[in-house]
Parts: structure tokens; C-alpha cells; sequence
């Protein structure tokens, strides 16, 4: 059962750590290199991540810079970027590439909330899921006689303290993000 309570534990960290990962993309109005973690750059024919072909940075609140480590792949940069539907246009001076990170709006800045708020609690529902999976197998071990009905009980109180931990460190994060977004 210990075990059990081990994955069911590493399982929901998963998930906040996927979480954490899907608002860090989301546009706030203040640059970060997570924007554009996800733009991959045709170099000498392979999709290659776009980290792994410049040089990324982020020079002032609004701007990231993006050198290349060869001047050849800068149009193909520039292409990654609009192909990207980031709503980012790219400016370049033939050595460096700058994505200027808009101010938004309030309506916007509502939408963004809206969407975190969405993420938040499909992540929810996947601990929830965990936490069905982790409690079927503590009943799979009463049911084969493994373990007594009191230890199922003591599991099953276990894997909902782990649940209400997880959902607890979701709704922060979410209200954190929430407060950024909302940040002028």
C-alpha cells in the first residue's frame, strides 16, 4: 500500500508540474522564454527547437531577443516565429531577431484569466482521476485479502489528504497567475 501512496503522491506532482508548465506559456504581457519554448526552426532539414539554434534573452520587461547562432537561419527563425500564432511579429536588424511583448487588454487580460482558470480544473480532474486510480488499487488489495478493512480505510484517507494538497497547491498557483495576468 505504501507503494501505492508513493505513485498516487508522484502522479499528482506530475500533473501540478504539467500545470505549472501550461499557465507558464500563457502571454501575461511581460516577456519569457516560455512563449516561445514551444517554436521549432527547419535547420538543414530537421525541426529543430528554437533554444537549440540561438540565443535567447530578455533584455527588458516587453522584449525578448532571439540571436542566432548563424546568420543563415535567421529568415528561417522569422518564419517560425509568425508560423507560431503567437500574435508576435518579429523585428530584425539582419543579426538579431526582437519579439516586442504587446500591453493587453482588458478584455484580453480577462480571456487569459478564463483560460488559466480552464486549465486549472482540467488539472483538478486529472488528480481526481489519480486519486480513483490510487483508491481502485487499495480496493484490489482488500478485495484479495492483502490487507485489512481498516488499512483500506487509513489508504483511502491517505490518497484524499494527497488529493486536497494537490488541489490546494492548483487553486494557489491559478490565483497567483491569475493576480499576474490581472497586473497592469
Amino acid at each position: 500500500m505504501i507503494e501505492i501512496l508513493r505513485e498516487t503522491e508522484k502522479r499528482m506532482l506530475g500533473a501540478v508540474e504539467a500545470f505549472q508548465a501550461e499557465l507558464a506559456k500563457l502571454r501575461t504581457g511581460r516577456a519569457s522564454l516560455a512563449i516561445v519554448d514551444g517554436i521549432t526552426v527547419d535547420y538543414y532539414g530537421a525541426q529543430t527547437p528554437l533554444n537549440q539554434v540561438a540565443t535567447l534573452s530578455i533584455p527588458d520587461p516587453s522584449t525578448i531577443t532571439i540571436a542566432p547562432w548563424e546568420p543563415k537561419v535567421l529568415a528561417e527563425i522569422e518564419k517560425a516565429v509568425l508560423r507560431s500564432n503567437l500574435g508576435l511579429t518579429p523585428n530584425s536588424d539582419g543579426r538579431v531577431i526582437r519579439l516586442n511583448i504587446p500591453a493587453l487588454t482588458e478584455e484580453r487580460r480577462k480571456d487569459l484569466v478564463k483560460v488559466a482558470h480552464e486549465v486549472a480544473e482540467s488539472s483538478r480532474n486529472e488528480i481526481r482521476q489519480i486519486r480513483r486510480e490510487g483508491n481502485d488499487r487499495i480496493k484490489r488489495l482488500e478485495k484479495d485479502r492483502k490487507i485489512s478493512e481498516d488499512d483500506l480505510r487509513d489508504g483511502q484517507e491517505k490518497v484524499q489528504k494527497l488529493t486536497d494538497t494537490y488541489v490546494e497547491k492548483i487553486a494557489t498557483i491559478v490565483k497567483k497567475k491569475e493576480q499576474e495576468i490581472m497586473e497592469v
